[in-house]
């Protein structure tokens, strides 16, 4: 397979498309970044700026013209618009799509079963489908909850509140990864094609419990006196199948109780037991790394 010099960025301004284009413009590959016509959203002098209707097939396809890959960070109530994106992707001829996975092993039995996950499915059987059919290939960037962030946000701990969520006891370790080292996963899955071809790929920093979490945030934060709320997964996955069932769910508790068993639930695969980190040159953190990026992300 010949190698990627254009590359399409759908979701450029979200947390993770930001850490993801500057990636790949350190790698000097050709950014064009995919917006909606009334987007006021500003880009680097060395992105080209598309402007596309996401409800027009044609005008997808016009904007994937002569795009080696394209790369969608998009967030997860936007996931389905993915599906026209894959159809533009195979009528103008590009070689890789790498969908918005970014997360949870949804390619685990159990955890492609959660609720909150079938849309996530679903992409990934339009692409296997796209790829049989076509010269489309695919990778799907499996990295566990983003690290920096999920403490900056108050995902995997309130550091203002000093409270701390701990499903099952909070002992179950999962693989963490920052939004740079993700962007390094995305220009290396380009890099190596042919070994990433129509597969999953694993990436980690480190691997971490909620409660080695919690001792670390005590470290970082000066202060030992944290509220502690334990959680049952299997209640969760409960409550989110429930949700599920009804004509208008709450997104919010779908989500976050599927996020919840997928992370850290028994035989989901939150921690993941074979790693692609050396094809991309991407070092786990040390310890005291790890205890760096906690501190430089608790909130001022």
């Amino acid at each position: 397979m010949s190698s990627i010099t254009k590359v399409a960025l759908v979701g450029a301004k979200g947390n993770l498309g930001e850490k993801v284009l500057e990636q790949l413009l350190i790698a000097g590959f050709q950014v064009s970044v995919l917006t909606r016509k009334s987007s006021s959203q500003t880009f680097p002098s060395s992105v080209t700026v598309k402007e596309v209707d996401y409800d027009s097939l044609e005008s997808l396809t016009a904007a994937l013209q002569g795009q080696d890959a394209v790369v969608s960070t998009i967030a997860s109530a936007a996931l389905p618009q993915q599906l026209p994106l894959i159809d533009a992707a195979v009528k103008a001829g590009v070689k890789r799509f790498i969908p918005s996975e970014f997360g949870s092993d949804t390619l685990n039995e159990k955890t492609s079963r959660l609720p909150g996950y079938t849309v996530k499915v679903q992409i990934q059987e339009a692409l296997k489908k796209a790829a049989a059919e076509s010269r489309l290939t695919y990778t799907f960037i499996f990295n566990g909850p983003f690290l920096d962030w999920g403490i900056s946000a108050g995902f995997l701990a309130n550091v203002k509140d000093r409270s701390i969520e701990l499903p099952d006891g909070g002992n179950n370790k999962t693989s963490v990864t920052t939004l740079a080292s993700i962007g390094k996963a995305v220009v290396g899955v380009l890099k190596n094609l042919e070994q990433t071809k129509n597969r999953g790929v694993y990436v980690q920093d480190s691997a971490i419990s909620q409660k080695e979490l919690e001792e670390r945030l005590k470290k970082a934060t000066g202060i030992t006196d944290w509220k502690e709320t334990v959680s049952s997964i299997e209640e969760g996955v409960k409550k989110a199948w429930e949700e599920a069932k009804k004509e208008k769910p709450d997104l919010g508790v779908l989500f976050l109780s599927t996020l919840r068993a997928a992370i850290w639930g028994e035989g989901y695969g939150g921690h993941f037991q074979k790693l692609d980190n050396d094809l991309f040159g991407i070092k786990q953190l040390t310890d005291a790394e790890v205890q760096a990026v906690i501190e430089k992300s608790v909130p001022k």
